[in-house]
């Protein structure tokens, strides 16, 4: 039986006080980094293969299905603004496509064959890195794409939440994170979803850095899309430069379009 599937360690959850469901949802929750820690050489692997792929011009794209896909999006579509990479260089494909982002499409996840079909749609090739995401590890559209990027020579790698399933197998670079039963039983938006997330942050902003996305401790290529980052911008500029008027380093800021153009311009 699958982990992600096994009955949850508590019962007569209706009859739990507040108290107890928040308590118990915490103290579960406080099992999954340390599971993630577990799979750190696993995860250190993909990540050294993905830099080096997008060192050389390839891309990086999650696929998955319900929760797992709508979280591999979130990572996706947090790169550009973050850190300044182009839209297209890391991607993310749910199953039933855009429209299950916001509500389950029935059955989508159980075509073997549209999961490469979706990653035709973007030309992939075997410059390309296909990440799968998919708590039970099961999910046929996810593994039907594994497995033909396999035969196309494309690099693969997963995340999943089970033992021995049949998406690491087909996963080159399997990233397990064994959590155990949730606490309402079978709903792997919980553990399953946050260790999820733990080991998308690491992969992206680990594979970030190493390209060089990242000064000191800085988000130095993120786009000014708001206020609030244009504000952060302008003061990060003025700890890079020594600059001491802060509207001449938000002006420098918007001339360049970035901290790590302002600095280098100032510099100059």
């Amino acid at each position: 039986m699958k982990t992600t599937e096994a009955d949850s360690f508590y019962d007569h959850l209706e009859q739990m006080s507040v108290t107890e469901l928040l308590t118990n949802i915490n103290k579960e929750d406080k099992t999954v980094p340390l599971e993630v820690e577990k799979a750190i050489p696993q995860i250190e692997k993909l990540v050294n293969e993905t830099v080096t792929r997008l060192l050389n011009g390839g891309r990086l794209f999650y696929i998955g299905a319900g929760t797992s896909g709508r979280l591999g999006i979130v990572d996706a579509s947090e790169c550009p603004p973050t850190y300044g990479i182009a839209h297209g260089v890391v991607i993310g494909l749910i199953a039933g496509g855009d429209d299950a982002i916001r509500k389950a499409v029935e059955f989508a996840e159980d075509d073997l064959q549209q999961g490469w079909l979706d990653l035709k749609q973007h030309n992939i090739t075997a410059k390309d890195v296909v990440v799968g995401i998919a708590a039970s590890g099961s999910t046929p559209y996810v593994i039907g794409a594994l497995k033909k990027c396999n035969e196309e020579n494309i690099l693969t790698g997963c995340i999943t939440c089970n033992g021995g399933s049949e998406m690491a197998a087909v996963s080159k670079f399997p990233i397990e994170v064994i959590v155990g039963p949730e606490f309402v039983t079978g709903s792997t938006r919980m553990k399953s979803g946050t260790a999820q997330k733990l080991v998308l942050n690491m992969l992206s902003t680990t594979v970030m850095i190493k390209l060089g996305r990242v000064k000191g401790n800085k988000m130095v290529d993120m786009q000014l899309s708001n206020n609030k980052l244009v504000d952060r911008g302008a003061k990060m500029l003025m700890k890079n430069t020594g600059m001491q008027n802060y509207e001449e380093a938000k002006a420098l800021l918007l001339k360049h379009g970035s901290v790590r153009k302002a600095t280098e311009a100032y510099k100059k």
